[in-house]
């Protein structure tokens, strides 16, 4: 029998269902899961990272990151390191092919439809290979998850949340250690970027430069435009957002961004709109220098990759 029978990804504010699994199971105990993984969707906001909820047949599982949270429908049998696995990947999947933008202005329920085929592809790529196969990977998740302390969640609480939603009560959950029932009170996992490179380096430090000229260019003009005509106003703008963009560059560079592309194309035309206006103040050869370095930067930017995941789960 297959370990991970049905997945889904939801919208974290909401509980809005975006993509889920094909379901081949419709027994009572297994339909009667679904409503309570139903249940937990809509309060997610409520809960930590990752959570776990043991029944008698069936065992929910959830990893929250973001606005995106990915849930499962897992046997008894299934180890929770294997789980959690897979929701890391189906969730790196997902957030890799669609932006916040396009998860936040999603208004109905399984909206990205075509992603039902890559939650099918990872379901069945965890239930069919040995665990052995992937041992470096539930090594490192057993890690996170032994680190974390556990909380009690029972699938019937579920039933006491869904009283909640309805205004029937209010209750308290209290962290309670359990070694059966876990619900992990765990940061978001960190994002890992692939090493910096010597080129990397290169743009970033010609890019600390660009912006330190355009500073204090900026800061020296607007000192003596105080007197001055309004018109001066946006050759000083014209050096402080480039200095502003270029300091943004290198934080793309360094640290993960949702919708990287789109902010570094925007970066790189502040930065080309900024120096084309201080043309007659720079020279040719200074202002294709700064757009050199903005290229650069963002080239860099855009081949620096978060570290692949599918190698470590075969996927």
């Amino acid at each position: 029998m297959s370990m991970i029978l049905f997945a889904c990804v939801v919208r974290v504010r909401d509980g809005l269902p975006l993509s889920a699994s094909t379901d081949f199971y419709h027994t009572q105990d297994f339909l009667e899961c679904r409503r309570r993984l139903k249940t937990l969707a809509l309060r997610l906001t409520q809960y930590p990272g990752r959570g776990s909820a043991e029944g008698r047949d069936f065992s929910i599982h959830f990893s929250s990151l973001g606005d995106v949270a990915c849930m499962a429908i897992c046997s008894r049998q299934c180890p929770a390191a294997m789980a959690f696995c897979f929701l890391e990947t189906v969730w790196w999947e997902f957030t890799a092919s669609y932006d916040t933008t396009c998860i936040g202005l999603a208004s109905r329920p399984y909206a990205f439809l075509e992603f039902d085929s890559i939650i099918q592809k990872v379901k069945w790529h965890f239930n069919c290979v040995s665990s052995a196969q992937m041992e470096s990977s539930l090594e490192k998740i057993q890690e996170e998850l032994d680190f974390q302390p556990p909380v009690v969640l029972t699938v019937e609480d579920t039933d006491i949340a869904n009283g909640i939603m309805n205004g029937h009560t209010q209750i308290h959950l209290e962290p309670v250690c359990f070694p059966t029932l876990i619900f992990f009170n765990c940061e978001a996992p960190n994002f890992r970027m692939e090493p910096v490179t010597a080129l990397g380096v290169l743009s970033l430090i010609l890019n600390i430069m660009c912006a330190a000229l355009n500073l204090i260019r900026g800061i020296h003009l607007a000192e003596h435009s105080l007197q001055v005509a309004h018109e001066e106003i946006g050759t000083i703008l014209a050096f402080l957002i480039p200095f502003v963009a270029c300091i943004f560059q290198c934080y793309l560079y360094l640290f993960y961004s949702p919708a990287r592309t789109v902010k570094v194309v925007l970066m790189l035309l502040f930065i080309c709109l900024g120096n084309m206006y201080l043309h007659g103040l720079r020279n040719l050869w200074q202002i294709l220098f700064h757009i050199g370095v903005a290229s650069l930067s963002s080239y860099q930017i855009l081949t620096r990759q978060l570290q692949e995941k599918q190698s470590d789960y075969g996927v």
